[in-house]
Parts: structure tokens; sequence; C-alpha cells
């Protein structure tokens, strides 16, 4: 199977299924037909850039790009999943709600903050990676004030 049909398959079954990790996912696509090492899933979802939602349930739950636009924006999001911010040099850590870091960091991402370089997620712990340590007070300082949390 190509990749691109591999692909296709990975969209269907998350459109189709609340699909909250990544060995679900690859049962629903062996019911199809189709066996995939855990690491080139991994590497599919990367390339579709699919990431894990918070459900209201708290229980994350992978989405598509496509479904980004109905996904709230960072200023809206920060208020209810964001608890606190504390860095270090190049590392800046924020804590979220249970459940909300790869939503946060998917928002972050978005943003495309030229002070970023990269963010780490895990369930409630997001690691920013800045360019430069000079951009952690004004990086920290910016989610702080759009969680409204202004010191």
């Amino acid at each position: 199977m190509s990749k691109r049909d591999r692909h296709k398959h990975i969209v269907e079954v998350i459109r189709s299924h609340r699909v909250t990790s990544q060995e679900l996912l690859r049962e629903f696509l062996l019911e199809r037909g189709i066996e995939v090492a855990q690491a080139t899933l991994s590497r599919d979802m990367r390339e579709l850039r699919l990431v894990k939602v918070p459900g209201a349930d708290g229980v994350g739950f992978y989405s598509s790009p496509e479904e980004w636009d109905s996904t709230p924006s960072l200023e809206s999001l920060l208020p209810t999943l964001f608890h606190s911010a504390e860095g270090v040099d190049h590392l800046l850590v924020v804590r979220t709600m249970k459940g909300g870091a790869q939503t946060v960091a998917a928002g972050i991402d978005w943003e495309e903050w030229p002070e970023v370089l990269g963010t780490l997620a895990g369930d409630d712990t997001i690691l920013i990676i800045l360019r430069d340590p000079v951009f952690l007070p004004e990086v920290q300082a910016r989610l702080e004030s759009m969680a409204g949390h202004d010191g």
C-alpha cells in the first residue's frame, strides 16, 4: 500500500472514530487490512499534522488540521487550560490543566512566534524551546497575559 493510500485511511479513521491512542488507530487500520509499524504510524501522524485535543470528558483524541478551524484560538484556550509558566535559559515550562498540553502546544506552534524554536507536549506540561534566552520573559509574559494571569 502506498503512503498516500495509508494517509487517506488514517484520516478517514480519525474523522469517523474517536481515536484516543496510536495503538487504537493501529487497531482500526488493522480492521481495514492495513498493518503498520508504530514508527511508521508516528511518522504518518506527524506528516498529517494530527494533534491530540482534549475532549469534554477530559480524554484526549486525535484531530486533523482541517478540524483546527473549529478549534478555539490560543487566546480563548489559555484562560481555561493554562496553569503556570516558569523557565530558565532557553527553556520555558508551561503547566496546563490535565489533557490540555497538546492543544495549547499546537496553538503556540500555529502562532509561529519568531522567538519559539519549538514545543514538546505531554499531558499537562509543555516544554517551549526559545531561540534565545533573552526572549524568555517576553514569551512567559505573553502567555500569562493571554491566560488572564497578569501579575
